[in-house]
């Protein structure tokens, strides 16, 4: 599991801690003190995770974190953000900007390595691997082929993140069938992953976002009070 680790904050003791807990863990560290120099990095050693704080001195830690959200190729790499910050308002602006998880100061070692470790779980959890037998999954309007990953909706090409894609495919590979937050957690990101519930709902927006232009957004039904669910064809005519 361990692998390279780029760390982003501006405070040299939030530096050397968490250089020190991700190392022992068996982790390769790279730190950066701005935007500038992490972007820098990022081009040039390709690190697994991301660790940004928000608050930089050149640049805001939401905006970089949009910005690689916007990159095709560092699109998909996970993020934690780590922040004083610890309103409600503020993670949840975090979760729909793109982060995979959010990290509120102080946190202690333990709670970090958990959520870095559940981060890096770079297999597919097993309710994708043992999915339909069917090759394409979907209909004549939505479909998904997990083999080549490309989703198109009616004929647009729909491009998801790894998350993204994930969540898709294993409710289209459930239609009909209400999954409460917790459910999606367990199945899409992992049992034992130390997320938020309201990263489901992040994630959600993100994907119905990426399906509207094929008309598809209505598709992921929310079902209030329950949690979410994927409207087959006949069901979101009928809707």
């Amino acid at each position: 599991m361990p692998g390279h680790i780029l760390v982003l904050d501006p405070a040299p003791a939030m530096q050397a801690l968490l250089a020190h807990n991700l190392g022992g863990a068996g982790y390769r560290v790279s730190c950066a003190v701005d935007a500038r120099g992490a972007l820098a990095l990022l081009a040039a050693t390709a690190p697994d995770l991301l660790m940004l704080e928000w608050a930089l001195p050149d640049a805001s830690g939401i905006g970089l974190l949009r910005q690689v959200r916007q990159d095709g190729v560092l699109c998909d790499l996970p993020i934690i953000m780590l922040s004083a910050r610890d309103s409600e308002q503020d993670k949840v602006l975090a979760l729909e900007s793109g982060a995979d998880d959010y990290l509120c100061k102080p946190f202690g070692p333990r709670e970090m390595l958990a959520r870095v470790h559940a981060l890096l779980r770079r297999r597919a959890p097993s309710a994708l691997r043992a999915s339909s037998g069917s090759s394409v999954a979907g209909d004549t309007v939505l479909r998904l082929d997990p083999h080549t990953q490309r989703v198109t909706a009616g004929s647009v090409p729909v491009n998801l993140g790894r998350v993204e894609f994930r969540l898709l495919h294993f409710l289209m590979d459930h239609p009909g069938r209400v999954h409460s937050r917790a459910q999606l957690l367990d199945q899409v990101w992992g049992r034992g992953a130390y997320l938020d519930e309201r990263t489901v709902d992040a994630h959600v927006g993100r994907l119905r976002h990426a399906l509207q232009p094929g008309g598809c957004g209505h598709r992921i039904e929310t079902v209030r009070g329950s949690g979410y669910r994927y409207l087959a064809f006949d069901a979101a005519m009928c809707a």
